[in-house]
């Protein structure tokens, strides 16, 4: 690989570079700046912004620039005030600036690989738009990428530029079916050092359960299992109570193959009694996301409106914008406001009337907030008749049952309540869920639910979980103090942010803004065999910087501290051992270039 095209992160060792090839092409070259003695051209957003660097063994042959939106600013805002430009604002996109490469270099590929490896690192971090200045001049090339002009030109010296903007994942599709053979034909002489993968995900939403990957799809290692820590995924640490795999292990031929009830009309009766409900306005699901599935495809439209949780589970995005093509706002929750969520925020976002549905995950995955049952009551109560409200209650158990609004669900057609049964009770390979509504609409959900909608072994195993609420209880009760111990431990290493417990079954770790990346750290632990969850791909708001941990049992949880332990001292001695004493010396007088 001593030859292939490098792409990477800047390192402080290339800013000088970088100054100077700006001076060259923007000063000397087009004439957009004054030419400066120095030779260097650098701005106000060097210090935030992260640059992409292009290189040959040691010759560097271009970069990109881009400005992530928790900056607070763009270079935009030199040119065109939030209100000529109000998508700086709306819809906090990741602006790409001044792709340059050496003139020799122009001809090769290297501008269609920076542009691509802009592209990747911005969906690595949630990005879900981006803008651009593009000069007129070459706008046909910006076109065929899949941006879009927003009628804005901007003059800048002697130079012209069209503002344009592109969905990220539109771009990737572009991008993919245009030059997919070409990207892949490239690949194979790159040598790619970024924190994000070369390849977009196949269709589908991104989850945890990557440590599948070391355990093997086909089941034919299955001893690795006693190997790995899934720290990236939410299934329960203990096992499901000792009368569900009694009843499991009974007959499991019979079980296996039986089919089940065809409407599972005992689970349904079964959750009728244990939660005081109205059987009639029950309708289950192989598992939640089974349910928002069926829901949402009967429900919504591409011309209906969506309000979503930002940072929320991404099952919910997926189907929305990417499956049904529905139009989506996001309520923002915020880190310096421990992402709590405000009910007066919501209500005023909510109260004209112009959203068809409203997602609220409560506790929220993946920042393990709740807002309270009475609070959330209010706020819908006062909603206009039109807006229906979806409450995935998947981990209310680790908070209080008693904080349900199934029952407010079962009588009022604008709420419906989903809950898994996965999760809470050890059951998430055997996929059960239910949702609560009033009886029109469950009865219409049940309508076209096909027949057999869960499995025989996951009907008698949720069954029978049912039965044994104390079981359970003292489970949940004893992962809130194995999530404290885990946080406490945490804590303790030099290297982390901050930890957040929350109040599920899973706690947040952020990392500091001139530390590693969260997807570094991940890829570190998996030497370790600890597999634990990379925020980044599901919200801008996490910075690139924040990873989510399952709670395990106390000897998993020691595996997942000692991983970050190590996973942290590599990193440190990575970093060290790659930039020179000179070279750290010279990014802290830049303020740190692009280097996170």
């Amino acid at each position: 690989m001593d030859h292939a095209i490098q792409l990477r992160t800047a390192a402080p060792g290339d800013l000088d570079w970088i100054h100077g090839l700006r001076h060259r092409v923007y000063a000397e070259e087009l004439g957009q700046h004054q030419a400066h003695p120095s030779g260097r051209l650098s701005d106000g957003l060097d210090g935030d912004n992260v640059y992409l660097v292009a290189a040959r063994g040691d010759t560097r042959i271009g970069f990109v620039s881009l400005t992530p939106p928790w900056v607070g600013r763009y270079s935009l805002d030199k040119y065109l005030t939030r209100e000529e430009l109000p998508v700086l604002s709306e819809e906090s996109p990741f602006e790409i600036r001044v792709l340059t490469v050496e003139e020799r270099w122009r001809s090769t590929a290297a501008a269609p690989l920076l542009m691509y490896a802009a592209l990747r690192w911005v969906a690595a971090r949630g990005g879900r738009r981006v803008v651009a200045m593009g000069r007129t001049e070459l706008l046909d090339m910006y076109l065929a990428a899949g941006l879009r002009p927003v009628g804005r030109t901007v003059r800048s010296g002697a130079v012209s530029f069209e503002v344009l903007t592109g969905d990220v994942a539109e771009l990737t599709r572009t991008v993919r079916d245009r030059h997919g053979r070409t990207l892949d034909r490239l690949r194979e002489g790159l040598d790619w050092r970024l924190d994000a993968d070369f390849a977009p995900r196949a269709d589908g939403c991104e989850h945890g359960g990557a440590f599948f990957s070391a355990i093997g799809t086909d089941f034919r290692t299955l001893s690795r299992r006693h190997q790995v820590v899934a720290a990236d995924v939410l299934d329960a640490w203990f096992p499901p109570s000792p009368e569900v795999r009694a009843a499991l292990t009974e007959d499991p031929g019979w079980t296996a193959r039986t089919s089940p009830p065809t409407g599972a009309e005992g689970l349904l009766a079964e959750i009728a009694g244990a939660r005081g409900l109205p059987v009639e306005s029950l309708a289950v699901g192989a598992g939640s996301s089974d349910l928002i599935f069926r829901a949402f495809g009967r429900w919504l439209t591409p011309e209906s409106r969506v309000l979503l949780l930002d940072p929320t589970y991404g099952e919910y995005a997926h189907v929305t914008e990417r499956v049904i093509g529905c139009r989506v706002d996001r309520l923002r929750l915020r880190r310096e406001e421990g992402w709590v969520l405000d009910p007066a925020r919501l209500a005023a976002a909510t109260e004209d009337g112009r959203y068809d549905l409203v997602v609220v995950v409560n506790p929220n995955n993946p920042t393990g907030r709740h807002a309270p049952a009475d609070a959330l009551r209010a706020v819908i109560e006062a909603s206009p008749a039109r807006t229906r409200w979806w409450i995935d209650e998947a981990y209310l158990g680790y908070v209080d049952p008693a904080e349900s609004l199934a029952g407010l669900a079962s009588v009022d057609p604008r709420v419906v309540v989903c809950t898994s049964l996965s999760k809470m009770y050890a059951l998430s390979g055997m996929r059960a869920a239910y949702l609560v509504a009033d009886p029109d609409t469950a009865g219409e959900l049940r309508r076209w639910t096909p027949p057999w909608p869960v499995s025989l072994p996951a009907q008698l195993a949720a069954v029978t979980a049912l039965r044994d609420p104390a079981y359970y209880a003292e489970r949940w009760a004893r992962t809130g103090e194995l999530r404290r111990e885990l946080a406490a431990a945490l804590a303790e290493l030099d290297g982390f942010a901050s930890v957040d417990e929350g109040l599920a079954n899973f706690l947040t770790v952020t990392l500091p803004p001139d530390g590693p990346s969260a997807a570094r750290l991940v890829r570190e632990c998996r030497r370790h065999d600890v597999y634990l969850r990379d925020l980044s791909p599901m919200s801008p708001a996490f910075e690139g910087r924040t990873f989510r941990v399952a709670v395990r049992d106390t000897a998993e949880n020691a595996r997942v501290v000692a991983a970050c332990r190590s996973a942290l001292d590599a990193l440190r001695a990575g970093a060290s051992a790659a930039v020179p004493a000179s070279d750290r010396v010279a990014a802290g007088a830049a303020g740190g270039g692009g280097a996170r």
